[in-house]
């Protein structure tokens, strides 16, 4: 007991001392997770032969990760990626296959080993990718989604690919056969010595033989019969989820436990699994199928808040697992030989994956993040190579340069995302050029900027009689926009050309509603050159926007979220014991001292210095902060004043 609780806090202090150390220099937390396992195993030997059965353990991680992206996808939205997970991941997998094995065999390899070692090397880290996509907001965008679809289309294709794998078993030597049964041997002696505790024995041996029996019934079933069982147990996880999750949920909530529901959702992820290593089938496969099943379900943020907790330990882990597992003896002793082959599997599939991008119209930022994030080779690699090995498909004395291989790659690959976020920095986005329309009509009112702020705008101008002139850069927008009645013109608004094209000349207000604020400036400064009589409203994000557009020139400025924000206050101050009437009037009295205070501040503010850092700009800030609570305050108690006044009154006329 005492050598696994220290086997824990060795685990869990690595962990809390690497990671946010990694995070804090901007090196992400799989990397610390990786480099915490370095430390406590090659280089301090803290850890030792447990590291690779915890790795199978904490594989599990990478379920519930699949489970937990599941949710987020209803069976509509996967439907909508089947052409990138059967084109896009089927043509990774078989390009880098084919050239894997093209250059294994030109190294001197047969070919059964080299299409073993081209099937290793075309998967990629679900793992790594997912959870760095996940913490730097990149899932939803072209480059995520795409990679996303790849690694579901490996985690797929592993099942056939263990199936292939026995089949190109190179013969074996007699020497060898020898081996094994004395290590058999050896290893049933040292477990019957250890063993010291009958009666646990006797209850892992029956539960052992429990599940063999039903391995052993189901392989023994003809062909057609694993077909139907696997497609039963499929269909059992889909009608479960639709059927049976409602009732067992509600009966879970009548307890009022909340352990219950942690409970229920472990068994929900552990359950599948289990069910798919029984029929053959990934558990990562069938946890994902379960989470999209259950995305469309009141349950689903119940689910999420239970799973996290456990699937983000678990990842992490085994990320720790892969840096303690590193065998830096033998790297450093076949140094150039592994650093060498990590580096050209990299810059092998990335190649791949860059010209299936560009076949696939991924393009800038997007493009390098597909190329960049699916260029390591994979945890499942681990699981191909001991598979492998085992059944005599590649020669024993491979097996740890491989490995090492693996896991050289995997650790490259924070690297890689690193060099993406240079990369993002120094290139843009390639966006469709389409030509701006030709504006056919003019109006008393231009609107730049058609999103949710300028479309209310429009709709309360033109319900009242005046024509106005709409225009944006999203042709979406544009396109939706018409749909409903409402004509558009697309283009660039910031575009003078394109202003003076709608009428700027004519026009009596500019209407300024774009989201880009460096856009926004510069068409306020743009169009006040131009009319220095125009009436300009522009829309603001925050303060410092505020003083940007004022001096840029725009008269009314309008702060996104200001008013919805006061109205929410009143709706609080209302609900904690005022009156309507004191709520709106303490509103007004906010309103109007706020907008003396911008008036001030705006002539402090120095866009050259930070606000933190303008000693005048705060010291006012402060001060007009405090007189605002007198003011209010003040208000408040005369307001209650006249109340007792007024309810004094009425009191002494009844009497």
């Amino acid at each position: 007991m005492e050598g696994f609780l220290f086997q824990t806090s060795i685990y869990l202090a690595a962990a809390v001392i690497a990671v946010p150390l990694a995070a804090r220099l901007g090196l992400g937390s799989v990397l610390g997770y990786i480099a915490a396992g370095i430390l406590i195993g090659p280089v301090f030997g803290l850890v030792g032969h447990e590291t690779a059965e915890l790795q199978h353990f904490a594989e599990f991680g990478v379920v519930m990760m699949l489970f937990l992206i599941g949710l987020e996808l209803e069976p509509k939205a996967l439907w909508d990626m089947r052409h990138r997970l059967l084109g896009l991941g089927g043509l990774q997998i078989g390009v880098t296959t084919l050239l894997v094995l093209i250059g294994a065999m030109a190294l001197g390899q047969v070919w059964s080993v080299s299409l073993a070692i081209g099937l290793i090397f075309a998967l990629s880290s679900t793992a790594i990718v997912l959870q760095t996509l996940s913490e730097k907001g990149l899932m939803q965008t072209g480059g995520g989604r795409s990679s996303f679809s790849v690694l579901l289309t490996q985690d797929i294709a592993v099942i056939p690919m263990l199936a292939l794998l026995p089949l190109l078993a190179l013969p074996r030597e007699p020497a060898e056969v020898l081996e094994d049964a004395l290590k058999q041997t050896e290893d049933g002696d040292a477990a019957h010595a250890e063993s010291g505790h009958e009666a646990a024995n006797a209850t892992h041996e029956a539960a052992n033989a429990t599940h063999e029996a039903a391995v052993s019934f189901i392989q023994s079933l003809p062909g057609w019969g694993v077909t139907l069982v696997t497609i039963g147990a499929v269909a059992a996880i889909i009608l479960t989820g639709i059927y049976l999750t409602q009732p067992v949920f509600r009966f879970i909530h009548a307890a009022r436990l909340r352990e219950m529901y942690t409970a229920l959702a472990l068994l929900i992820v552990v359950g599948i699994a289990f069910l798919m290593n029984l029929v053959g089938l990934s558990p990562a496969l069938g946890a994902f199928l379960a989470g999209v099943v259950l995305a469309s379900s009141e349950f689903r943020h119940e689910l999420e808040s239970d799973i996290a907790p456990f699937k983000g330990l678990l990842l992490g882990l085994f990320f720790i697992t892969v840096g303690a597992g590193i065998n830096f003896t033998v790297l450093f002793r076949e140094f150039i030989i592994v650093v060498g082959l990590a580096l050209a599997i990299i810059l092998l599939k990335g190649a791949v994956l860059y010209g299936l991008g560009r076949i696939f119209k991924l393009r800038g930022r997007d493009l390098w993040l597909f190329t960049l994030s699916l260029a390591q080779a994979g945890e499942f690699g681990f699981v191909l190579i001991s598979f492998s090995s085992q059944t005599n498909v590649i020669p024993r004395e491979m097996t740890e340069l491989l490995l090492l291989v693996v896991a050289l790659t995997m650790l490259i690959t924070p690297l890689l995302f690193i060099l993406y976020d240079w990369l993002s920095h120094r290139i843009e986005d390639v966006k469709e050029e389409y030509e701006p329309d030709e504006i056919d009509h003019g109006g008393p009112v231009i609107i730049a900027g058609i999103g949710r702020f300028g479309q209310i705008v429009n709709r309360l101008v033109r319900s009242s009689g005046f024509d106005t002139v709409v225009l944006d850069h999203d042709l979406a927008a544009i396109q939706r926009m018409r749909r409903f009645g409402v004509k558009g013109f697309f283009g660039d608004p910031s575009r003078p050309e394109l202003l003076m094209a709608a009428g700027l000349k004519e026009a009596k207000v500019l209407v300024v509603a774009v989201d880009d604020t460096d856009a926004a400036v510069r068409l306020v400064s743009f169009a006040r050159r131009e009319r220095p009589d125009l009436h300009i409203v522009a829309r603001a994000r925050d303060r410092t926007h505020v003083f940007r557009l004022y001096q840029a020139g725009a008269n009314d400025i309008v702060r996104e979220l200001f008013d919805s924000s006061l109205r929410a206050g009143r709706y609080v101050l209302e609900n904690i014991g005022l009156s309507e009437f004191e709520a709106s009037e303490l509103e007004k009295s906010f309103y109007q001292h706020d907008r003396q205070s911008v008036r001030e501040l705006a002539a402090l503010w120095n866009p050259d210095i930070p606000t933190v850092e303008n000693s005048e700009y705060i010291a006012r800030a402060l001060e007009l902060e405090k007189d605002l609570q007198t003011m209010l305050l003040s208000q408040l108690e005369e307001s209650v004043a006249q109340q007792a006044d007024r309810d004094k009154t009425e009191r002494k006329a009844k009497a």
